[in-house]
């Protein structure tokens, strides 16, 4: 056995020694360190860098590129003259109008205050009621985009639900897709979109202390007045979330106006998905096409940016 260390008055102490220096900074041992950390995230950085960064940095390239589908034996650098060529097209200035009037009526007005308008009643009505609407709401939303577009081209066309009903009530009918095609479409992607922001909304309702509105009505604020003046504000990072992720999600809507117009008449609901789209496939010019894509992407990105910006502040 070991003998015990001396203890008593008589005795000194000796202070331990100093603890030992961390490595420094881009040593081995810290380089080591920091690759065992990132290993189990590896597979996922490789797969997206792989399947997501780099198609992104080559259809950047094409964009500046004259790639055509057909007829080209090679393509070749054309710096801005795809970008040029599109600010300068008539086509491409309308398509990029219509698909502002498309996000804004059927995303920031129709899906935003619709979906917000049922969570609100939603929260008083009685279970049944709950129930049987958000099953026809969200029915709305699972189904197929191109189911979606068929059943509403089948509503707006002309011998069909809506004109019906119309001639029904003795009101005048019209062939909706052909004289308000955009709006017909902006009504097809709130109908199938609007479940989505309910959902959030309901959720960000539910979060809100019961004691702050009985305590507001007791104290004889309006329903509009708790609304604006407490609600709102207590829900305005859901109300930025839901903006950002309706605003991108519609953005990119092809499928809906495809089936529903194909972009016509003419070019009255061509966004710009749908003319891209035309541009790239059934003209073959792949650069141009893949220019306006960029474009659309940097108006994405713009969106993005207002929004996060919405969801820093703090309430």
């Amino acid at each position: 056995m070991t003998a015990a260390p001396p203890t008593g008055p008589g005795v000194v102490k000796t202070a331990p020694g100093p603890a030992a220096p961390p490595p420094p900074p881009g040593s081995r041992r810290d380089v080591r360190r920091t690759l065992v950390r990132a290993l189990p995230v590896s597979p996922a950085v490789v797969l997206l860098l792989l399947f997501l960064a780099g198609p992104i940095a080559y259809c950047a390239y094409i964009a500046f590129t004259d790639l055509q589908l057909t007829g080209q034996a090679e393509s070749s650098f054309t710096g801005f003259e795809n970008f040029r060529t599109a600010f300068q097209d008539d086509a491409f200035l309308n398509a990029v109008w219509l698909t502002l009037v498309f996000t804004v009526l059927s995303s920031l007005i129709g899906q935003n205050t619709l979906g917000l308008a049922l969570a609100a009643l939603m929260q008083r009505a009685s279970k049944p009621v709950r129930t049987l609407t958000g099953g026809i709401v969200v029915t709305a939303w699972v189904l197929p985009e191109v189911v979606a577009g068929f059943l509403l081209y089948a509503f707006f066309r002309r011998e069909g639900t809506l004109n019906a009903i119309l001639d029904w009530l003795h009101l005048p009918s019209q062939n909706w897709l052909f004289t308000l095609p955009i709006l017909a479409v902006s009504f097809a992607n709130v109908w199938r979109g609007t479940a989505f922001s309910m959902l959030v909304y309901s959720a960000a309702l539910n979060e809100i202390p019961k004691e702050i509105t009985e305590a507001a009505e007791v104290d004889g604020a309006s329903g509009w007045r708790r609304m604006w003046h407490i609600t709102l504000p207590m829900i305005r990072r859901s109300i930025g979330t839901n903006l950002m992720l309706n605003t991108l999600q519609t953005l990119s809507v092809f499928g809906l106006i495809w089936v529903m117009t194909r972009g016509g008449p003419g070019n009255r609901s061509q966004t710009l998905p749908l003319f891209m789209y035309e541009q790239a496939f059934q003209k073959s010019m792949i650069g141009y096409g893949t220019a306006v894509a960029l474009l659309l992407l940097v108006v994405g990105s713009l969106f993005s940016l207002v929004y996060m910006r919405l969801l820093r502040t703090e309430v």
